[in-house]
């Protein structure tokens, strides 16, 4: 289901996260149209964080750390990346108005990055919404192979440990679903994010920011809420 705003007046970080609780999110046609609609799926797709998979290839690659992990040391930059084209993406739903929003939901302390470093570059990253104790993954990038991979394991090992208990990742694609994603139908997801939502909010920086996580100690982390 969607719906098409024409006002850009009309939407703000703060009339973002109120559509975020009733399971509502922005999307844009192209980088180049001003234009936003709203999307409520069907379908929507959500990691269960107690049932995250992660193969075993991809688990030597996070223990051994070949790649720098940080969260919100660059999130425009991550906003950046995910906006750029991808190999088999050549267009994204990521315009200004998204950026800008974002950006204003970040100040707010409501979205947050992972990022992947190597070698002092960037190669891939992640950002999303956090609301509640819910997280919703908003896109992701990679430039090296498997960057992307390692932030979103870095990132479940930090919901684990700030107490989430929903990530949303909108829709599912054979990527995510090799982690254990998958469909629901909306009126599971709502009564998810309903309850996700009420009562004590979870703490996205209960692991602190300006720690290094490793990554035996980020699988670690997931293997004791398995």
């Amino acid at each position: 289901m969607t719906s098409r705003d024409s006002a850009s007046s009309e939407i703000t970080p703060e009339v973002l996260l109120r559509a975020y609780a009733c399971g509502i999110f922005p999307m844009a046609e192209s980088a180049d149209d001003p234009t936003l609609f709203w999307v409520e799926p069907e379908l929507r797709g959500v990691i269960p964080l107690a049932g995250f998979r992660i193969a075993a290839r991809l688990a030597r690659t996070v223990r051994s750390d070949v790649f720098t992990v940080t969260v919100d040391k660059a999130f425009k930059a991550v906003i950046a990346g995910c906006a750029a084209p991808q190999p088999g993406r050549g267009d994204t739903w990521i315009n200004k108005r998204i950026h800008d929003l974002y950006v204003g939901l970040h100040a707010l302390g409501h979205c947050h990055s992972v990022e992947v470093w190597r070698d002092g570059d960037l190669v891939g990253g992640l950002y999303g919404v956090n609301l509640g104790r819910a997280f919703f993954g908003e896109s992701m990038f990679h430039r090296a192979r498997d960057a992307s991979k390692v932030a979103l394991v870095h990132l479940v090992a930090r919901l684990i440990a700030g107490g989430f208990e929903l990530l949303d990742t909108q829709y599912v694609t054979d990527h995510l679903r090799s982690f254990g994603a998958a469909e629901i139908p909306r009126r599971r997801y709502r009564t998810l994010l309903d309850r996700a939502i009420a009562g004590e909010p979870a703490d996205f920086l209960k692991l602190p920011a300006g720690r290094a996580v490793s990554g035996a100690d980020a699988l670690g982390i997931i293997a004791k809420h398995a």
